[in-house]
């Protein structure tokens, strides 16, 4: 287990990372609460006029509804109850940003915020974003008016002005709100910036836009286009999908391709390699070794609020009657994960040294367990071989995630809302009776089950969710 007790080191560590500019070379005071109108903001439907292609690319997505999460939405209002309210802006800085910067929260409940506040993180707000004064709790300098700000050094707008601005092709724009550092004890929170830039992705100069702008997914690939209506056609023009992990959210706004893109983005993320005997004889003890290699993240998987997040490996050994001889990691029909040997998520704990799902009430890290950029793992399972064992006997591993348990979505959203679980990698092995000839032991292709194909994973799901809802019923 490579568990970790969080240290002063780390604090410190933290709050260096919190002050700290990056590659930025110049920080700008950040913005302060109540420091605009939300009036001082363009609606989208401004920029959609020109821009139709990118909008219809961040409508729907996490962003898009990074304010009217239903998750985020009963998460916060509990945060603040837990905290007489001190956390209120603080999580609201990345969630609804023209809604903090314009005085409009708190309070928490919305009350007070206009309709553009409620938009997320919109259009107008990142590309009237200026400058930085560093890296994590949302540091960013905006100055809304006719200026906007992008990664193009000749851009030229007919309505508006545009600037280049560096840090839009920077990790560090990312990374003011994909780092969150408690504000009050210093315990890193979120760390995707930070786990990324001690990668060997931030030594080889690639950053967070190369595989969340980009068709590529794992790598830059290009994206020939145009920015607007009447701009220059570019060799690229980034991708405003953004798309991570989260295949829960967008659904319930109608936007299933992005939940599709989710998928595929995480059938992505990792390799598997899986060894077993090619032969066992009743009695024996069966060993089976699963790799799961990060190969294609460049921060920790699963990341951001990690300590809800939920990675694990599934392993089942059936006989050829299809009996089950063995089985690990099963999500039984109320959603919970049976006998699974590792978490793979971040446990935190509270001021009494219990485990808390509650980040804000976090003081230190009880594990962390997740899996590092080009990190590999390795799972042990072992099963003994029954009598009179009907051969040939299979043995599947699926690398699965979802968003977050179910029985926490069941109390924040009701039973009706079933969380996604995702087959991220699969590949199954053979164990054959020794006396079969060894020319007619076959086994499954290296890779042919370890990244399925999307069509098939995407039907998949939508057979075992409805299974899953009839058995609910």
């Amino acid at each position: 287990m490579r568990g970790t007790v969080v240290k002063l080191g780390l604090v410190l560590a933290a709050m260096l990372l919190l002050l700290s500019t990056g590659s930025i070379a110049t920080a700008t005071p950040a913005t302060q609460a109540g420091e605009y109108s939300s009036d001082d903001f363009a609606y989208e439907s401004k920029c959609r006029q020109c821009h139709a292609i990118i909008y219809a690319e961040w409508e729907g997505t996490m962003h898009f509804n990074a304010y009217l999460d239903p998750f985020y939405l009963e998460e916060v209002k509990i945060a603040s109850e837990d905290t007489n309210g001190s956390l209120d802006e603080f999580c609201s800085r990345c969630h609804t940003p023209i809604g903090v910067v314009s005085g409009e929260i708190p309070p928490i409940d919305g009350s007070e915020m206009s309709d553009i506040a409620k938009l997320g993180v919109q259009c107008d707000f990142c590309h009237v974003v200026s400058g930085s004064n560093g890296t994590g709790n949302a540091p960013f300098t905006v100055t809304p008016g006719n200026t906007k700000w992008g990664p193009f050094d000749d851009a030229r707008g007919n309505y508006h002005e545009s600037e280049y601005l560096k840090l839009f092709t920077q990790s560090e724009y990312c990374g003011m709100c994909h780092q969150v550092i408690n504000p009050v004890n210093g315990l890193v929170i979120d760390d995707t910036y930070s786990t990324w830039k001690e990668s060997q992705y931030a030594e080889e100069d690639v950053v967070c836009q190369d595989c969340h702008m980009t068709e590529g997914i794992t790598e830059f690939k290009a994206n020939p286009g145009r920015a607007g209506s009447g701009a220059p056609k570019r060799d690229h023009i980034p991708l405003h999908d953004i798309v991570g992990g989260n295949t829960l959210i967008p659904p319930m706004f109608g936007a299933e391709s992005v939940a599709d893109m989710a998928v595929e983005r995480l059938q992505k993320a990792t390799t598997m390699e899986l060894s077993a005997p090619e032969v066992a004889s009743s009695g024996d003890e069966v060993l089976i070794d699963v790799s799961i290699t990060n190969s294609g993240a460049g921060h920790n998987i699963p990341t951001g609020v990690s300590e809800i997040r939920e990675m694990w490996l599934e392993v089942v050994v059936t006989d050829v009657n299809g009996n089950t001889i063995y089985n690990a990691g099963s999500v039984d029909t109320d959603g919970n994960i049976i006998d699974a040997k590792m978490l793979y998520n971040n446990v935190l704990a509270d001021a009494d040294g219990e485990e808390t799902k509650s980040f804000w009430l976090a003081e230190s890290i009880l594990e962390d367990n997740r899996i590092g950029p080009k990190e590999t793992v390795t799972e042990e399972h072992s099963f003994v071989m029954p009598e009179n064992a009907a051969y040939p006997l299979t043995i599947q591993s699926t690398l699965k995630y979802r968003s977050a348990p179910q029985d926490m979505i069941d109390h924040l959203l009701g039973e009706e809302t079933m969380v996604p679980v995702v087959d991220m990698n699969k590949m199954s092995v053979i164990i054959y009776d020794p006396s079969t000839p060894a020319d007619e032991r076959t086994q499954p292709e290296p890779g042919s089950a370890s990244t399925p194909g999307f069509s098939a994973l995407a039907a998949a799901m939508v057979l075992g969710i409805t299974m899953y809802i009839l058995k609910r019923k």
